[in-house]
């Protein structure tokens, strides 16, 4: 992964977390985000042309296993997304009962992201369309984590040979 690209991920991410705990009246235990660019010159990477591209349509599907001595739970999900003025999607799910993401062992998860929609008529053509590969930061004494999900990408039809060169 290109080195812009872990930046912005790190500051998307970071930017989530002090959103979280600005808005008090409902704290989010589990955040899933990623982002969404468009691959100006078809490199499938970050160059200075690359742009976030906002108003993409994006569809998380995850599931979380929690293993408990008592009782195995499972929660599972789909639901679509917009990606935002600065090209990020974000899904917060609200505390569950019994599910305490932040332990090491505790809860088992996969999440997928896969593009449905670009948000730019120039922009339109699916690169990077599905990913399951994410980091996570987890904060035990909050009991949050965060699952960031590598970026996802669009592509113009026809690249530009003045910005992008032969």
């Amino acid at each position: 992964m290109e080195p812009t690209a872990a930046i912005l991920i790190l500051f998307s991410t970071f930017s989530l977390i002090l959103q979280l705990q600005a808005s008090r009246p409902i704290i989010s235990h589990i955040s899933v985000m990623g982002m969404v660019y468009c691959d100006t010159c078809s490199i499938n990477s970050f160059n200075n042309h690359t742009y976030l591209l906002s108003g993409a349509d994006v569809r998380i599907d995850c599931k979380f296993s929690a293993a408990s001595p008592r009782t195995t739970e499972q929660i599972s999900f789909s639901v679509n997304r917009t990606t935002n003025s600065y090209g990020v999607y974000s899904l917060d799910i609200p505390s569950v009962d019994g599910i305490c993401c932040a332990s090491d062992a505790a809860v088992f998860n996969t999440c997928r992201a896969t593009l449905i929609r670009s948000g730019m008529p120039e922009c339109d053509v699916p690169g990077f369309t599905t990913t399951s590969d994410e980091f996570s930061i987890k904060s035990k004494q909050a009991n949050l984590c965060v699952y960031s999900m590598f970026a996802l990408s669009f592509r113009p039809s026809k690249k530009d040979p003045a910005i992008c060169g032969k």
